[in-house]
């Protein structure tokens, strides 16, 4: 049915597949970084998800980017959870984790995660009936969508873009969004995205008052669908049989139907039942056959009687009260009217309050997680410096080494400890030597690049982890700490007291080995540099 955010077409693989390559992913596992880029993509793309199932998966993959150090590729992964979370009815879900999202992409600069991100804050907004945040984040979506982005990611983005101007009312603007991404769709011959496009324009162009254009948009849907030899799905269906409605086609409107009524479409959702069984009654009334149209009816009242449809159910009291007027029971129909108005004023009022709740709940886990982090980060911290403290190294050195490993790169480490630290505590005080150890910390990072780990282990020792670095460029980066430390002004803290510092630099080639390992290596180095004098840089023999 048209009017609802349109899902990705698969290009790759049903989702079942998908599952299995992801479920035999490991940070271990060759090329892990493309092969979970490459399931991501099929995942953005695919339509025809089990809900439950593409949760699962997208859980697993995120797992997999966190342990790959790859925070793109896991906000991508909760993007996945997050669409499907909206389907499955988890607004509050969903909306967290889109706006979470959203904020990691605008830090972060991340064009295609920003694009996703916005579009999943759309699909929320517009769940939520807030049509112009909805619009918003859905031009953003399209902004961000670069030229390097696949055609059919391109041709959804538009898609979605032309849902939420069709449902804002912008309906010429929706409709060249759709023939956009029909264009699109045509030139890569995907079949799938075609017809969900066509579907999409023909439902802004009948709600435009062009019947005949939707009329010759349908035919093409059902031309594809029978060169294809795949049944359309319901939602289309709904499209094609509301386009024949309009032009009197009672009987064509029974026949399109007819397969969701009988159950020859496979099983459906109660929604798709309920609705097709309201549209197939409103042709029989309009055709004359009350009789059957209250059968109609009375079987889509079953229907809405063991599910949570509101606003079907609303819609079946409008059309009995025509029904009733058809038959001259005028007394009848005024009461399900008066019952109708009754329930839709019910139901916005408590589709009001649903979505107050809803953005409340998101509002609050958002704070809340924001405050978690924060006194996350606090734990990680040395509350001196404000270096990142042992737990934090402890957490951080094992992700680093496997990033190295899975990339075959050098990592180095270097230890940091201050020569003869104790004399300036014993003959100053604690606090001339907290004021050393703090300007030590701002020399460290003022000098760090941004990919470094620079670390307050304790007392007076610090640590520096410097990825992608071989044993050359580690050393001289090293000698220029060194350098640095000594050549500050020390004496309004220290007066003659010398501040200088040993270091013990390690490197490994492919990072296959253990944080305890890494360090107990640069730690035999920094003690031979106090050994051999101190104010030095010692690195592993050549």
């Amino acid at each position: 049915m048209a009017g609802t955010a349109p899902h990705p077409e698969a290009i790759v693989g049903p989702i079942r597949d998908i599952a299995r390559t992801v479920a035999q992913l490991s940070p271990a596992t060759p090329h892990a970084e493309a092969l979970l880029a490459a399931a991501l993509d099929a995942m953005e793309l695919d339509s025809k998800v089990d809900f439950g199932v593409i949760a699962e998966v997208a859980a697993q993959a995120e797992r997999i980017a966190s342990a790959l150090g790859r925070a793109d590729l896991r906000m991508r992964a909760r993007l996945v959870r997050a669409e499907a979370l909206l389907s499955e009815g988890d607004a509050p879900a969903s909306g967290r984790i889109a706006h979470e999202a959203l904020d990691w992409a605008v830090g972060h600069g991340h064009e295609y995660v920003l694009a996703r991100g916005h579009l999943a804050v759309s699909s929320f907004r517009l769940h939520l009936g807030d049509l112009p945040d909805a619009l918003a984040h859905a031009v953003q979506c399209v902004t961000h969508t670069g030229e390097d982005v696949s055609a059919a990611v391109r041709a959804r983005h538009l898609s979605h873009l032309g849902v939420t101007l069709c449902e804002s009312g912008s309906l010429d603007e929706a409709r060249r969004r759709f023939r956009d991404g029909l264009d699109i769709a045509t030139a890569i011959g995907d079949a799938d995205l075609s017809v969900r496009l066509l579907n999409n324009l023909a439902y802004a162009v009948l709600k435009s008052g062009d019947a005949t254009e939707a009329q010759r948009l349908v035919a093409e849907m059902r031309t594809i669908s029978a060169r294809r030899g795949a049944p359309l799905s319901p939602a289309y269906l709904d499209t094609i049989a509301r386009v024949e409605l309009v032009h009197h086609q009672y009987d064509e409107v029974e026949a399109t139907l007819g397969p969701i009524l009988d159950g020859r479409a496979g099983p459906v959702d109660d929604l798709s039942l309920a609705e097709s069984l309201l549209t197939v009654a409103e042709a029989r009334r309009l055709r004359g056959a009350t009789t059957t149209a209250q059968q109609g009816l009375d079987r889509a009242r079953e229907v809405c009687a063991g599910s949570d449809l509101q606003s079907v159910r609303a819609r079946i009291r409008e059309e009995q009260a025509q029904l009733f007027a058809a038959t001259g029971d005028y007394h009848r129909a005024y009461e399900e009217y008066r019952l109708f108005h009754a329930e839709t004023q019910a139901l916005q009022s408590a589709q009001s309050e649903a979505r107050a709740r809803t953005l409340q709940a998101v509002f609050e886990a958002e704070e809340a997680r924001r405050e978690s982090e924060r006194f996350r980060e606090m734990a990680q911290r040395d509350p001196l410096t404000g270096l990142h403290n042992r737990r934090y190294v402890d957490e951080q050195l094992e992700l680093l080494l496997r990033q190295a490993a899975n990339r075959a790169a050098p990592l180095s480490a270097a230890l940091i400890d201050l020569d003869y630290f104790k004399r300036i505590n014993d003959n100053l005080s604690h606090a001339a030597g907290d004021a050393v150890l703090q300007r030590i910390a701002e020399l460290l990072s003022g000098g760090a690049a941004d990919s470094w780990l620079v670390a307050r282990l304790g007392g007076e020792e610090f640590l520096l982890v410097l990825p992608d670095t071989d044993p050359g460029t580690a050393m001289r980066r090293c000698e220029e700490v060194r350098q640095a430390i000594a050549a500050h002004p020390w004496q309004p803290v220290t007066g003659a007291l010398p501040v200088t510092a040993s270091i013990g630099v390690t490197t490994v080639a492919d990072a296959d080995i253990t944080p305890s390992a890494l360090l107990a290596r640069a730690d035999r180095n920094l003690y031979a540099a106090k050994r051999s004098g101190r104010n030095r840089v010692v690195a592993d023999p050549a």
